[in-house]
């Protein structure tokens, strides 16, 4: 009896092993995108993020500000150190405020007012290693951002009080880095949180995903398969539908036509990756965005090669936009996106 039941639950586990995947009902959900530009100047914009009727921009040459999407008044400033302006390219907010953050050495990482009359320094950093990637909050109190590896691990600053103040974690706290392994402050996007879960992409000569579900406290660090190996490869740009289906792009900066590993899926949270959309669509880029609403199958990218959309979890991709300029995008809904990059920020409508 015992070896009868044995062999039918066998016979059972390999029927049900066999089965085939349910296809699943891919499909496109606009068929043209127009474009309206909404900023014009000398200026270089990888982080953008949207505020209500306000798309906030940080860049280069210490220029920061916000340019209206409902036909009202746009902002602009400048912030100068002594005889250094800074290079903007991280950008998080808050309800009480928005900060921005430079690359290289000193950080500085500033709180400007939602009415843009006031800006205040609330961490600095010098030393030959520091450059800061991305910075993104969980909530209106607890904000993270994170940076190239020092004393043998990725750099990470936390905030608990609204980001009034700013702790450095110990490296202990982090997983050891790899030799070589960093980061690229491409779109403002190593960093994705959803709740109290976030995971960070490192790039470089190792390119992993660093996650952690609370908020930072404990990490585990997954590989990943995307091309790695010399300075300018792996991911520069990452996001996730929710807390399982997630995507990444990058690829080789020096080789921004090369079309093959540097698109990668999961969808288990992060713990294993795939390579998709293999010699298709796009070479490098440096920003990916699932589009709202669409239970994690659409994506549009930015990069060296234009801009581009897939409706089937980045298997197959189609142009929309020939546009090479463009670092970084963000949705405001699921028919629009707002995307920045060398002298321009442009509004996207979906049709």
């Amino acid at each position: 009896m015992k070896n009868r039941l044995l062999i039918a639950l066998f016979a059972t586990v390999i029927f049900a092993s066999c089965k085939k995947e349910e296809p699943r009902d891919y499909k496109a959900s606009f068929t043209t995108a127009s474009v309206d530009t909404l900023l014009q100047d000398e200026i270089s914009i990888r982080a953008l993020a949207i505020d209500g009727d306000k798309a906030w921009y940080a860049g280069s040459n210490g220029k920061y500000g916000w340019v209206s999407l409902n036909g009202g008044k746009d902002f602009s400033g400048v912030i100068a150190r002594d005889t250094l302006f800074p290079e903007f390219r991280s950008l998080a907010q808050t309800k009480d405020g928005v900060f921005i953050l430079n690359v290289g050495t000193p950080a500085l990482l500033y709180k400007i007012s939602k009415d843009g009359k006031r800006n205040d320094l609330v961490y600095t950093e010098s030393g030959e290693k520091v450059f800061y990637d991305c910075l993104k909050f969980y909530n209106d109190k607890e904000g993270i951002a994170m940076g190239d590896a020092m004393d043998g691990a990725l750099s990470v600053l936390t905030t608990k009080d609204g980001g009034a103040t700013w702790v450095k974690q110990p490296a202990q706290n982090m997983p050891k880095a790899a030799e070589g392994e960093n980061a690229f402050a491409a779109s403002n996007t190593n960093i994705v949180i959803k709740g109290d879960k976030v995971w960070i992409a490192s790039g470089g000569k190792k390119s992993r995903i660093y996650y952690s579900e609370d908020k930072g406290r404990k990490w585990e660090v997954f590989d990943t398969p995307i091309v790695q190996g010399k300075e300018m490869t792996g991911i520069f740009g990452a996001d996730f539908y929710d807390d399982q289906i997630g995507f990444a792009v990058g690829g080789d900066y020096e080789h921004p036509d090369q079309n093959f590993g540097n698109k990668i899926l999961t969808e288990d949270g992060g713990e294993t990756w795939k390579l998709v959309g293999e010699k298709t669509g796009f070479g490098y880029a440096s920003g990916v965005q699932f589009v709202p609403g669409s239970n994690g199958n659409e994506l549009v990218t930015v990069g060296q090669t234009g801009v581009w959309y897939s409706f089937d979890r980045g298997a197959t991709w189609k142009k929309i936009l020939d546009d090479k300029n463009l670092n970084t995008l963000v949705f405001k809904d699921a028919k629009t996106f707002i995307a920045a990059g060398q002298k321009e920020i442009i509004r996207v409508t979906l049709k």
